[in-house]
């Protein structure tokens, strides 16, 4: 039955507009996958110790302002259901982007079987992410790659209410264009939707034919209140 829960949530999608919207800007809203009381369940989770395998201070490592925890696995409800519905909507995407850079899909029909390979190769740290900013907080751009293995899209969802929880705290995606200035967008995501966006890189045209552009993403400062992300990555980490 949860499987069933998470599989509709994410087929409620329109999935042509948002390979469209992705495909075009490298980034798209998705549904809403979490209702606000599944959103507060997973935001307090937060201060159970016992569900991460660490905590990243971004300030010390000079990521931003702010706080963010691994995940231990096996994941918990609704991370790991999540994931799993989620995968093969997204895989077709990456299939067809390494298709048009000429490159050979790695990735096989099933997450676990992905994992597995990802394990394989040494990467069997779990990736899972919850994000807590503060006022003044905010996330430096970055890739969230781990390793040589990686799925080329990722999920977030935001676990507060914008307006209510947290004023600033926009999604950042920065594209670097072949031969070109790069371009930005920036994103309000609404309480409990997702936003899948390119982890390393896109397909985009050229004068000779696909090029990868590389993407990194960021948050920008929160303002006032109280911000809690949810991030799904689809690799393990070395």
């Amino acid at each position: 039955m949860a499987a069933a829960k998470w599989q509709h949530r994410v087929e409620s999608g329109d999935w042509d507009a948002i390979t469209a919207e992705v495909n075009d800007f490298g980034g798209a809203m998705l549904p809403q996958l979490l209702t606000s009381a599944e959103a507060g369940l997973v935001r307090d989770m937060y201060a159970e110790d016992g569900l991460f395998r660490s905590t990243i201070d971004m300030r010390r490592y000079r990521f931003g302002e702010g706080e963010y925890r691994y995940f231990q696995a096996p994941y918990p409800e609704p991370i790991e259901g999540l994931k799993q519905a989620l995968y093969p909507r997204l895989l077709p995407i990456a299939r067809d982007w390494w298709h048009r850079l000429g490159r050979v899909p790695p990735w096989p029909d099933t997450l676990d079987d992905w994992l597995d390979m990802c394990h394989a190769a040494g990467q069997s740290r779990s990736t899972a992410i919850l994000l807590r900013y503060r006022a003044g907080d905010w996330n430096a751009l970055h890739r969230d790659l781990y390793g040589d293995l990686v799925f080329p899209l990722q999920v977030v969802i935001n676990l507060s209410e914008p307006g209510v929880d947290h004023s600033g705290g926009e999604f950042l995606l920065v594209e670097q264009r072949p031969r070109a200035q790069s371009r930005g967008t920036a994103t309000l995501l609404p309480h409990g939707h997702g936003f899948v966006f390119t982890t390393r890189e896109r397909p985009v045209r050229s004068t000779r034919g696909w090029s990868a552009a590389p993407v990194r993403h960021g948050v920008s400062a929160v303002r006032s209140g109280e911000r809690f992300t949810l991030g799904l990555v689809f690799h393990d980490a070395a």
